[in-house]
């Protein structure tokens, strides 16, 4: 996948936890914990000592989301910790259906998405918020004139077809009066938002991070609705760090090591973004140097943003952004927000 496309990762994984979170269900029967963590529990890597070997899968390719990730590896954060970690990414069935089965230790996800597997009764808990705010909205070429949720009326959607892209598009429409009915809707796929907002589409849902950069450096202006300017609720964590209720039973200590790793990781990026961009960039040499540069440099402040530290998660914006899916009728119950998260392997 072109990585320019990784802005619409989070309704994409949104859409993909719709199809999954029954075969997720099924998998959360499963509380038998992976190989790899049936080794000796140690904290550091000595002689008589060996590093605890553990997964971490992406949910998508390689971007600046994940730069803390990367950082915690190749600077040798996650060793210090007793860890030998390495860094895949999902294939088709997707990083939470890999965490909630155990097939990997920990993860990238999505609020969203854990929302709809806790619902489901599946055992995956987010242990840390990579970003401390929704940087994603919804985003067009200047030239087309949406700048306002009203103004969607007329237009065409390019979307993944999850019920949340709709709900979402309605409620901000909502607060302006328009009607959501006006609306075209379409599938774009795998297309590319630059080459689908000049062909198919008029706006579509995006990370500022990334894609938002990217239209910066390509010179080409974009009107850009935040999600944040319009509702509370929709300000939530995208994405997270997860693991499974089994490491948090059984493993804490690995739970605590990994997490204690990758928020200096993280730390490291928001000091240091120039430096963290390039350790990126040598992991992961596909990728647009220009853009990774440039979107480590735009991210590094919002990873902590007002928090009192990384990765720290608000029980409020769980309740908050389930009682907004409950409403939007995207949940079949209501969601235990306190089992969704914890803030405990965080390093004080």
């Amino acid at each position: 996948m072109n990585p320019r496309k990784a802005g619409k990762m989070s309704w994409r994984l949104t859409a993909a936890m719709l199809v999954f979170v029954m075969a997720l269900a099924g998998c959360g029967a499963n509380n038998n914990a992976p190989a790899a963590t049936e080794q000796p529990q140690e904290q550091e890597g000595t002689a008589d000592k060996p590093l605890e070997k553990v997964q971490v899968v992406l949910d998508w390719t390689p971007n600046t989301n994940h730069t803390g990730l990367y950082v915690a590896r190749d600077k040798g954060f996650f060793k210090e910790q007793g860890l030998d970690v390495e860094i895949v990414q999902p294939g088709q069935t997707g990083a939470d259906q890999m965490v909630a089965s155990g097939s990997a230790q920990f993860g990238v996800s999505y609020q969203e998405s854990i929302t709809l597997a806790r619902i489901s009764g599946v055992p995956i808990v987010s242990i840390a918020a990579v970003i401390q705010h929704n940087t994603s909205g919804f985003a067009s070429p200047l030239a087309k004139g949406i700048d306002s949720p009203e103004k969607f009326e007329g237009k065409t959607y390019g979307g993944w077809g999850a019920p949340v892209e709709e709900a979402v598009i309605q409620s901000l429409m909502q607060e302006k009066g328009a009607d959501v009915g006006k609306v075209n809707m379409i599938s774009i796929g795998d297309s590319d938002f630059f080459t689908a907002v000049k062909r198919d589409i008029d706006f579509a849902w995006i990370y500022y991070a990334w894609t938002g950069v990217e239209a910066e450096l390509r010179g080409e202006k974009i009107n850009m609705l935040y999600l944040t300017d319009y509702s509370d609720k929709l300000d939530y964590y995208t994405p997270v760090l997860a693991t499974n209720e089994t490491m948090i039973k059984d493993k804490p200590e690995i739970v605590k090591a990994f997490t204690a790793a990758a928020a200096k990781g993280y730390q490291y990026a928001i000091d240091n973004p120039d430096d963290a961009a390039e350790v990126l960039i040598k992991a992961e040499p596909d990728l647009n140097a220009e853009l990774v540069r440039a979107s480590q440099k735009w991210l590094s402040p919002k990873y902590k943003d007002d928090a009192p530290r990384w990765g720290e998660q608000k029980l409020s914006v769980w309740e908050n952004y389930a009682g907004w899916m409950f409403e939007h009728k995207l949940l079949e119950k209501e969601l235990e927000a306190d089992k969704a998260f914890t803030n405990a392997f965080l390093p004080e």
